[in-house]
């Protein structure tokens, strides 16, 4: 949260990112909001009768109200949980992929205030909650945070710029970054059309196509290499 000469209170929506200890009995907290990432303290939340503990956990959509000032961090002034991914929070490979969800929005967030930061780990979380096949869910939002960080993610032309053809097989050369002509890669047409679907769609849109899960494996490949997983 930036620096302002003058009080104000802010009412949004967030999830936590991280929390970090802070002196005898607060917390820092990282919390991603519609319009950006703000830095908080809520005070007090580490003893026994905090109002606050409750409903700053992770993987909870919360309403907050912060008190912003002077300092560099706003003051959390209450907090409201909204949604609790109890999945999420129980199942310890989903709480594993939705914790590098959370790590990777962090740190994204520290060289960009863009709104669709918020977007994409709402859809992400809600998705691997409700059950969502998760390499496509992964797939999805690696491809989203790389476009919100400003990756060129080149889906049209392969590493000789020539454009890429429905009736050719590719394979991703991860060096430089594109789609390489070659008779038996993994990446054909239906893959090509799939992950340019997943840079222009909503998450629920995409998890409507058919016959999905075999096509994913090279998918999720080229996703972790864009995002340098």
């Amino acid at each position: 949260m930036s620096t302002n000469s003058q009080n104000k209170d802010i009412r949004t929506n967030a999830y936590v990112l991280r929390r970090t200890n802070y002196g005898e009995a607060d917390r820092i907290l990282n919390l991603i909001t519609p319009s950006g990432r703000l830095s908080v303290i809520a005070k007090g939340v580490r003893k026994e009768k905090s109002k606050l503990a409750g409903n700053i956990e992770m993987f909870c959509l919360v309403d907050v109200n912060i008190h912003s000032g002077k300092s560099e961090f706003g003051i959390l002034t209450s907090a409201k949980m909204l949604k609790f991914y109890n999945n999420l929070a129980t199942d310890f490979n989903l709480m594993e992929i939705a914790a590098s969800f959370l790590k990777r929005v962090n740190a994204v967030s520290e060289h960009s205030d863009s709104e669709e930061l918020f977007k994409v780990l709402d859809q992400a979380l809600a998705a691997l909650n409700d059950g969502a096949n998760k390499s496509l869910v992964e797939s999805w939002f690696l491809f989203n945070i790389a476009k919100v960080s400003g990756e060129d993610i080149n889906l049209y032309r392969d590493n000789k710029g020539i454009k890429l053809d429905a009736e050719k097989r590719y394979y991703w050369e991860s060096i430089e970054s594109a789609l390489a002509e070659n008779p038996n890669g993994e990446i054909g047409a239906d893959e090509i059309k799939i992950m340019r679907l997943m840079l222009t769609s909503p998450l629920a849109l995409v998890s409507q196509i058919k016959n999905l899960d075999e096509k994913l494996p090279p998918i999720l490949y080229i996703a972790k290499s864009i995002s340098r997983l």
